[in-house]
């Protein structure tokens, strides 16, 4: 369990009870276009997915946490940690809340934990976010957690009958 600071959230591993969770945020497919995901993920494949939680992210290159209220442990979301360099001291971040519990500061306060547990833990020298240009709320959650933008790929996303451009977002850590 890690708090890193964070005073109404924690952030857990994943258990095989939160198989019903993850197939709720996984197979919204309002939600797919974020994700790359094209088509439903099957109870099997989550099951494993599960099942495979226990590998260390050195090996994996990723690492999921579920997102818990501290008031009552009830989920709220889930945080990643992907394409994980320790060589580059790089990885990339994610995050999706479920959308009753948006807008109360849970997301916020896990970019903040997983960024501390980055750079304190894994000796990372930065964290990298992928958020189209028309994610408004992405873009002001992750520049309020230090990110800032670097670039863009233009036209670099498809879906709904058009292109989307792609604005990459970095929080490097600035050791003293």
């Amino acid at each position: 369990m890690l708090s890193f600071g964070a005073k109404h959230i924690y952030l857990r591993a994943l258990e095989a009870e939160d198989l019903s969770f993850l197939e709720h945020i996984e197979n919204d497919e309002k939600l797919w276009h974020l994700s790359n995901t094209q088509t439903p993920f099957s109870n099997d494949i989550l099951k494993n997915y599960l099942d495979n939680r226990h590998r260390d992210i050195f090996e994996v290159k990723q690492l999921r946490l579920v997102i818990c209220k501290n008031e009552d442990n009830q989920r709220v979301g889930f945080i990643d940690i992907y394409d994980f360099s320790p060589r580059h001291k790089r990885a990339g971040l994610g995050i999706v809340i479920e959308q009753t519990f948006r807008g109360q500061g849970f997301a916020k306060e896990a970019i903040n934990a997983i960024s501390k547990y980055g750079f304190e833990h894994l000796d990372l020298h930065q964290f990298f976010a992928h958020i189209e240009l028309d994610n408004f709320e992405s873009i002001k959650l992750f520049e309020a957690c230090g990110f800032e933008k670097t670039g863009e790929k233009k036209d670099w996303n498809y879906h709904h009958g058009q292109f989307y451009t792609e604005a990459i977002y970095q929080n490097i850590r600035h050791v003293h």
